[in-house]
């Protein structure tokens, strides 16, 4: 993912001061605010506060950039209430391994310091860290909680900003950028009337702000950066249905980590019961007014 590029649009979005590396990690624990709900309902068996093996007996340690952004983490200052989408999956995780609100601390930890080889003093980070094979070697992932979607941008009051349907893209003259996977959505799944095809993300960008194209496939999160801090007056018409195999977003953990299984058992189980669903319709569906397109 574009994730560095994207942490900093959040500060154009979120109108947050920029703070070194090296401030990023020294803020220790915070309090979240804000209760788990239910705690022990579907507790996982085996995944509980008396047998893992966290960073600090008892306590739940969950690492956050600084700063964080909408729509993943909507309050910097107390970056696990459950206000965002991974500030309510990072609360839902909690609530599965039977953490109350008074054992979870919140570790600041820039996203190259997460992803480095360096100690991590925290359990589980989200973050919008993509699963590559490069980067399992160096660290643990958990089971998949968000597979990256594709979206459609288009400039406010543009003939694009008004389809509401997938079968209303195809009337549309639709760019992206050479040799990606919004090209091949273009040419195969989309087919519009019209399409333009760019050397560069930053060309097919231009194109949109210049009026050659009417609507601009993305991903998602790169989406959200363009509308926030790339194009004025742009908007996200909505995402695309999913198709193929999709980048895939990860709970962050030491590489061997004893929580990595439990993680993913409390993913899983979200899963499941549908509240993973119910997250993503709230938070990027509905909070950021990305709906999907069917």
């Amino acid at each position: 993912m574009k994730r560095l590029a994207v942490s900093l649009a959040a500060l154009v979005t979120a109108g947050v001061a920029v703070t070194s590396c090296g401030s990023s990690s020294s803020g220790g624990g915070l309090s979240t605010g804000k209760p788990v709900s239910t705690v022990g309902a579907g507790v996982i068996a085996g995944c509980t506060p008396d047998v893992l093996r966290t960073v600090s007996p008892g306590t739940l340690t969950i690492g956050v950039d600084q700063p964080v952004y909408p729509p993943w983490f909507n309050d910097n200052k107390n970056p696990i209430g459950g206000d965002g989408y991974e500030s309510a999956i990072d609360l839902a995780i909690a609530d599965k391994l039977g953490y109350s609100d008074d054992q979870i601390k919140v570790k600041r930890v820039s996203f190259s310091q997460a992803i480095g080889p360096a100690a991590r003093s925290f359990d589980f980070d989200l973050d919008e860290f993509s699963i590559t094979k490069k980067r399992e070697q160096a660290v643990d992932f958990s089971a998949p909680y968000y597979d990256v979607a594709e979206a459609i941008v288009a400039l406010k009051g543009s003939k694009a900003a008004a389809v509401t349907t997938f079968a209303g893209l195809k009337t549309l003259k639709l760019g992206a950028q050479t040799g990606s996977t919004n090209q091949q959505t273009i040419s195969d799944v989309i087919k519009p009337a019209q399409h333009a095809f760019f050397g560069g993300n930053a060309l097919a960008v231009q194109a949109l702000k210049n009026g050659q194209i009417d609507g601009l496939v993305v991903d998602l999160p790169t989406a959200f950066y363009i509308t926030a801090a790339q194009v004025k007056n742009s908007i996200i018409v909505g995402q695309l249905p999913s198709t193929g195999t999709p980048e895939q977003f990860g709970a962050l953990l030491a590489k061997g980590s004893p929580l990595t299984s439990c993680v993913s058992k409390a993913i899983d189980a979200l899963k499941d019961d549908g509240t993973l669903a119910e997250i993503q319709d709230k938070w990027l569906a509905k909070e950021a007014d990305a709906p999907v397109l069917r």
